[in-house]
């Protein structure tokens, strides 16, 4: 198994060689202080499945592009709910 963590959110993605994986992250929000859970929540959902799946794929998750790319979707998201 692969592991690999990257510098932001602390998302964790870990690689099983057999072509699957997780992810874990601390991306959710629980409180609901300024906005929908349930709808930050989905988006998160998708944008860890994305890098889980580009992980997957091969593509270098950890270049700080592609990082960088992640937290401009969560902000991304955090403006628009």
């Amino acid at each position: 198994m692969t592991q690999i963590n990257l510098p932001c959110f602390g998302i964790v993605v870990s690689l099983t060689g057999d072509g699957g994986g997780n992810i874990t992250s601390d991306m959710h929000e629980e409180t609901g202080d300024f906005y929908d859970d349930s709808v930050f929540n989905t988006g998160v959902d998708a944008i860890e499945s994305m890098v889980l799946a580009h992980a997957i794929a091969g593509i270098d998750i950890e270049s700080p592009a592609y990082v960088e790319g992640i937290e401009t979707a969560l902000l991304a998201l955090a403006h628009y709910v």
